[in-house]
């Protein structure tokens, strides 16, 4: 770990094992100052206390602001929990529910429904998984005892009490991640200012409780991130063994310059078409690639991971009828879909451990459970919800 990544960890352990008195006296002062800023930014001092009447820190935000997936889990086993046949079966059905929002979001904006109902699945799984924290609170407490990023998460704040303001959203509505991210489509409360939009017609701009606005709202920041209706996200390709060229999104060249390196689709066919693409290796030569055009760069961009686009794109591919990626990821230790992950903990409450409500979301106690079994059967001690030790879990 660096010096800088070691001194924030230690100021986020510092907030977390503060007396409780102490950090809601912290708290009271961070927001006098907070108040002020308010104030500049156009937001009356009577909207500003209506907000936070009541509110008091939330800490446990801070442990969770560095333990974010898709920066930490192997690729295999984040794709496997979000691109599985239940969210796919799921999908579908919320596609034929609302398949006039759909039509009408990619007429409008030029964005293909299922790459809209891609986002859709893996940010809320088509809204089931919304996010409980209240904003106003989560982004106060990241404010104001947040190790980094706190002029970020400040600006974040006061946006989402123009939100307050403006009255498109019920404030008693206003719950979602860790982060601040709400809705259906999870935005950002700036990206809400800057992009959300009244699809549904109503005057409001609600991507809580309306699907109309949510998925217009996604397909019109898709678009402004460069979404090019005439172009595929990408697709799978198989590149010759030993292959040591170039690659990354980034290093794009026309898809005929990858077929002269003895790039070919997954499927055999040749490859065709000169518009630019980059080679995407998401685990490494040994594993699955894919060459990426400019719409997988604008579903980068929603969230800043390469995985979280991969499983976006992957999601959109299965909605539509195609099938997942074909390649092996390089493990022999299987992911597990989430259907799987429920199994596992139901097993292991079988023995004895407390995993809490077998719903596939692993956290901590599962973690722990995995650990000790994977000790008993003289495996490191990862953690890690795989293949090998299901099975041996099915044996007894």
């Amino acid at each position: 770990m660096t010096i800088m990544t070691l001194r924030a960890s230690a100021l986020a352990l510092a907030a977390l094992l503060a007396p409780p008195a102490v950090a809601q006296s912290d708290f009271r002062s961070c927001l006098a100052g907070l108040r002020g800023q308010a104030a500049a930014e156009g937001i009356s001092a009577a909207a500003f206390d209506r907000a936070f009447a009541g509110v008091q820190p939330d800490m446990s935000v801070l442990e969770l602001m560095d333990n974010q997936p898709e920066f930490k889990t192997p690729i295999w086993d984040y794709m496997a929990a979000l691109v599985d046949e239940e969210r796919v079966t799921d999908g579908r059905a919320a596609m034929r529910q609302h398949a006039q929002a759909l039509a009408s979001a990619e007429s409008r904006y030029g964005v293909d429904r299922h790459v809209i109902a891609g986002v859709w699945g893996v940010e809320s799984n088509f809204g089931k998984d919304i996010g409980g924290r209240p904003l106003v609170q989560s982004l106060a407490t990241i404010a104001c005892h947040g190790s980094r990023r706190r002029d970020y998460f400040r600006g974040e704040l006061f946006a989402t009490l123009k939100i307050i303001d403006a009255g498109d959203i019920d404030p008693r509505r206003l719950n979602g991640s860790w982060a601040g991210a709400f809705g259906h489509t999870q935005f950002m409360p700036s990206t809400f200012q800057r992009l959300a939009v009244d699809l549904d017609g109503d005057g409001r701009r609600d991507v809580v409780d309306s699907v109309p606005d949510a998925v217009g709202s996604t397909a019109n920041f898709l678009k402004k991130a460069g979404w090019n209706a005439g172009l595929p996200w990408g697709f799978e390709v198989r590149i010759p063994p030993g292959y040591g060229g170039p690659s990354g999104r980034k290093a794009k060249r026309p898809v005929s310059s990858w077929a002269s390196l003895g790039v070919t689709r997954i499927d055999g066919r040749p490859l065709a078409g000169d518009y630019p693409a980059g080679l995407l290796l998401p685990a490494g030569p040994n594993g699955p690639a894919f060459l990426v055009t400019r719409n997988f760069d604008a579903l980068y961009s929603y969230n800043a991971a390469e995985s979280y686009g991969l499983a976006i794109a992957v999601l959109s591919d299965r909605l539509r009828g195609a099938p997942g990626i074909r390649t092996a990821w390089p493990t022999d230790d299987p992911p597990l879909s989430r259907a799987e992950r429920r199994e596992m903990q139901r097993l292991l409450a079988a023995r004895g451990y407390d995993v809490g409500e077998p719903d596939g979301r692993v956290g901590q106690k599962t973690r722990d459970a995995i650990k000790d079994i994977e000790r008993r059967l003289g495996m490191a001690p990862t953690g890690r919800p795989g293949g090998k030790v299901l099975e041996a879990l099915k044996r007894g």
